[in-house]
């Protein structure tokens, strides 16, 4: 048998007669290398994508705690893994993987990571991207004679994060060290009260470059997060790879019901971060979600807690959430409410009677401000 590309690129095969077995052997394995530089890496991007529905979050965990954390969530079912070099906690979550004794085979872990924002610029962002990788993705197998090839061959959401369109002045890196260092954080991820910020690089350049990524077969998929609807919709008249998700913060004080019809209308998966309102980010005069009475009730009706109303609130609506905790009990009681969940065996379904309840509570509040941060820098007006 003998492989061969067509003048239209189309892989055809010719079945024929071999006066030796192991001459059609060798013709067709000295083939592969010109048949595997034919492979249209972005029309597999565009193929049909699924995304588990609930994912962990690994903002805030220790480098102490990561491998009891991994592991009990690959055991618990958790299938997405949610990271980003602004957490300085790669290199101990691709540890956390390696020495994971879930029994849980590599290729069923979706892993997402985003693109800090000093390296926004066309130049730095595959560099930065293989930093991730070298740092984190990596470390992520689970026998010595895995290679690095089948490594990058993971669903990998390599999300374009921005909050709004702001990149950083570019800050030099090893690309050969695993991780970030502590001290590393005042760089990559801190805008000097907006001093840092770049005002040269522009979305578009970056989103070149990140598709460029995908043709690869670097990655499997690329999105936005914290993308409003201009930001957004403006992508989508250029972007050659569209974007298969944008992550935003989603809960019932924050719903962004207009922007989350708009990107259902544009094929563009919803992915909730704080669903449960992130308690650590509130201001002393600020209403605690998971203390709202209306939301008690409801919990209380189900025989549920108020964090399982909330997260099945988003599941309801077609949301991805990613939920964060340490904590075993939690982990399990974040994927029992999972909406269509095979985890479930008896998920909660709230009514539309409780789903527009919560739709009153809407008050536009959001625990992360930028804004704050950057000064002069609005981001979401």
């Amino acid at each position: 048998m003998a492989v061969y590309v067509s003048s239209r690129n189309r892989l055809k095969i010719l079945t024929f007669v071999a006066s030796s077995s192991s001459a059609a052997l060798y013709l067709l394995i000295s083939t592969i290398p010109s048949i595997l530089k034919m492979i249209n890496f972005t029309n597999i991007a565009l193929a049909a994508f699924q995304m588990p529905k609930v994912g962990l979050g690994t903002l805030g965990i220790s480098s102490s705690e990561a491998s009891t954390v991994i592991n009990e969530a690959l055991s618990l079912g958790y299938r997405l893994i949610d990271c980003a070099p602004v957490y300085f906690n790669e290199k101990e979550i691709g540890d956390a993987f390696h020495e994971s004794t879930s029994g849980v085979p590599r290729t069923d872990v979706f892993i997402t990571s985003k693109l800090a924002s000093p390296f926004h610029r066309p130049e730095h962002v595959e560099p930065a991207l293989r930093k991730t990788l070298n740092g984190a993705i990596m470390k992520i197998c689970f026998s010595p004679e895995e290679t690095a090839n089948e490594i990058l061959n993971f669903p990998v959401v390599h999300r374009f994060r921005r909050l709004a369109s702001w990149a950083f002045k570019y800050v030099e890196f090893d690309p050969s060290a695993r991780g970030w260092p502590d001290e590393a954080c005042a760089e990559i991820d801190e805008s000097d009260g907006g001093a840092r910020i770049d005002p040269n690089v522009s979305i578009r350049d970056t989103w070149t470059a990140m598709e460029k990524l995908v043709d690869k077969g670097l990655v499997k998929h690329i999105g936005v997060a914290n993308f409003p609807v201009m930001l957004l919709h403006d992508l989508l008249s250029y972007a050659r790879i569209p974007p298969v998700v944008n992550q935003v913060e989603i809960h019932p004080y924050n719903q962004q019901t207009k922007l989350s019809s708009y990107c259902k209308s544009r094929n563009v998966a919803v992915q909730a971060y704080s669903p449960l309102g992130l308690p650590s980010y509130k201001g002393t005069e600020e209403p605690d979600l998971l203390s709202d009475p209306v939301l008690k009730e409801i919990a209380a009706a189900h025989g549920v807690t108020v964090a399982q109303v909330c997260l099945q609130w988003s599941l309801q609506q077609g949301y991805h959430v990613i939920v964060k905790s340490s904590k075993r009990n939690h982990l399990e009681e974040n994927l029992l409410v999972s909406h269509k969940n095979e985890f479930a065996s008896n998920p909660i379904q709230l009514t539309p009677e409780e789903m527009g309840r919560i739709a009153s509570l809407d008050r536009n509040l959001r625990f992360t401000r930028p804004d704050d941060w950057w000064k002069d820098m609005p981001v979401f007006n």
